[in-house]
């Protein structure tokens, strides 16, 4: 995943105004990260979710998953954790489900969900589990017309950065990547910092690759604090 520092995102910006808008994650914000093939180091549940998910959620107040997303959290630490937050009163987390949909909104979620399976590898003939939660929540969001979904996975992000390139239907969803939300609750103090440092480079710059084409903390700190500026914190 590459670090964009070349201009600011309007989303974030958006966001740092007004937290409280909706925003739609991915499961891989709520799923601990594991990068077996690289390393045999990886964040426990309980590290997860006291340096990234309970910051999160205390940050954010209207946070969403789709259904789709909701059955992927088959790890029961995981999915105690989406439960907790959907039974919390008030609710700390929503459940986009299709069943919600009107009649014109479902026949535009299908047309979009036609436009972008072929580029992922979700096909619904079989509704295969890869790609299906980012397939399913991508094209409800945009039929809802709901901005923000906030994701780590590359595949998912490019449907959202080359909707007009590859026609995917997504013109209106606004990514927000889990760097920024990183940026985000380190320049607020809504984190252990060192925590997030840990997370960035588990996450960002632990291959050789990474490292040649992502700035280090330090540098990705500042360079975040100059496009983002005073808006970045309170």
């Amino acid at each position: 995943m590459r670090v964009n520092l070349a201009s600011s995102n309007p989303a974030l910006l958006s966001i740092m105004e007004q937290p409280d808008q909706m925003i739609t994650l991915d499961a891989n914000f709520l799923i601990p990260p594991q990068r077996s093939r690289i390393t045999s180091l990886g964040f426990d549940f309980e590290t997860f979710r006291k340096l990234w998910l309970d910051p999160v959620f205390s940050a954010f107040p209207n946070l969403a998953i789709h259904e789709a997303v909701l059955d992927e959290l088959i790890e029961s630490s995981t999915r105690q954790y989406a439960d907790e937050m959907l039974n919390s009163c008030p609710p700390r987390l929503q459940v986009h489900r299709d069943s919600t949909l009107t009649k014109a909104e479902r026949m535009l979620r299908d047309a979009i969900e036609r436009r972008i399976y072929p580029l992922t590898r979700y096909d619904p003939l079989w509704d295969n589990r890869d790609d299906r939660g980012e397939v399913k929540t991508l094209a409800y969001i945009a039929a809802k017309g709901l901005l923000y979904f906030a994701a780590h996975d590359s595949n998912a992000l490019k449907l959202i950065e080359n909707a007009e390139k590859w026609s995917t239907g997504l013109d209106n969803v606004q990514a927000i990547r889990m760097y920024e939300i990183i940026f985000y609750l380190y320049t607020h103090g809504l984190a252990d910092r060192r925590g997030l440092k840990m997370l960035y480079k588990y996450r960002y710059y632990l291959t050789d690759r990474e490292k040649e084409s992502n700035p280090g903390w330090g540098h990705f700190i500042e360079s975040m604090d100059k496009l983002y500026g005073s808006t970045g914190a309170k």
